[in-house]
């Protein structure tokens, strides 16, 4: 029995084709740039160096001017489209891999964090982050309130995003070691939901699902998203807040230098003779 492909959430030509569009409107690369800085720190604690590595998928050149220096040899490579779409990069021929927010818009990421791990060397290392949580569960919110009380129903506005607990299960699926996920909420307020969506026309991160709705919206639904909006999630000064969690994850290729759990039963000491002595 064949397993079924995995379903094609999200239009990656779209996907293109609107950050080209945010370069020639001026991209707004805070998030961007917030999240290749905090990369180049992370990695600055990692005692070890890094050769050969490859940055997956991120837009623009945020993460190779933080990296400068830090990496010998960083070279740039697409995401797939689809599902079992091969990355073109050799096995075990990578020091390290990084992404910045990129892998919230892949079909098959269970399939490209398995291509990865195989990419990399023994002991090599996966940093990447990418857009997940609660992430602009405000706009999600303001929007169905609005197309439920305007049009009777609502339309797929916002991507279904990962949670936490769902990537680092995907860490182990594709059998990394010591695998490790965390959570970094950013809040942006802006003077309206407008200027809000603005901000993701010029991130190039507006909206790309395969079902999303095809019509333009009606003005009257908008205007009401934007009151509905500003009486949710307004702070006292009149200006709303506007959610950004960002996912890091990361995780080596196995190796036998690497920390070992312990086997079952191999533990010297119970568990009930820890709790006896602690009551003493």
């Amino acid at each position: 029995m064949t397993a079924s492909p995995a379903p094609i959430l999200f239009d990656r030509a779209l996907l293109r084709m609107r950050r080209r569009r945010a370069e020639r409107l001026g991209a707004a690369t805070f998030l961007l740039d917030r999240v290749a800085e905090e990369m180049a720190e992370r990695l600055q604690v990692v005692v070890r160096e890094f050769a050969d590595a490859v940055d997956l998928g991120t837009p623009a050149g945020a993460v190779r001017d933080a990296l400068a220096g830090r990496v010998s040899r960083l070279a740039h490579v697409d995401l797939p489209d689809g599902e079992f779409e091969p990355l073109p990069i050799s096995s075990e021929s990578l020091d390290l891999a990084v992404s910045a927010l990129a892998f919230q818009f892949v079909n098959d990421l269970p399939g490209v964090l398995s291509q990865i791990r195989r990419a990399l060397k023994p002991d090599g290392l996966l940093l990447a982050a990418m857009i997940g949580g609660d992430t602009l569960t405000e706009l999600r919110q303001a929007f169905a309130a609005a197309e439920a009380e305007c049009e009777g129903g609502a339309s797929p506005r916002v991507a279904p995003f990962a949670d936490l607990r769902d990537v680092g299960a995907l860490l182990q699926r594709a059998r990394f070691a010591l695998p490790v996920t965390d959570l970094d909420r950013i809040v942006v307020r802006y003077d309206n939901a407008f200027a809000l969506m603005q901000d993701l026309r010029r991130m190039g991160a507006t909206n790309v699902l395969q079902e999303r709705r095809r019509t333009p919206t009606r003005r009257a639904t908008l205007l009401r998203m934007a009151q509905i909006y500003a009486g949710r999630f307004a702070d006292p000064d009149g200006r709303i807040r506007a959610t950004f969690d960002v996912i890091w994850l990361s995780g080596w290729a196995p190796h036998e230098s690497q920390q070992q759990p312990l086997k079952p039963g191999s533990a010297k000491a119970s568990l009930a003779d820890a709790v006896k002595g602690r009551n003493r």
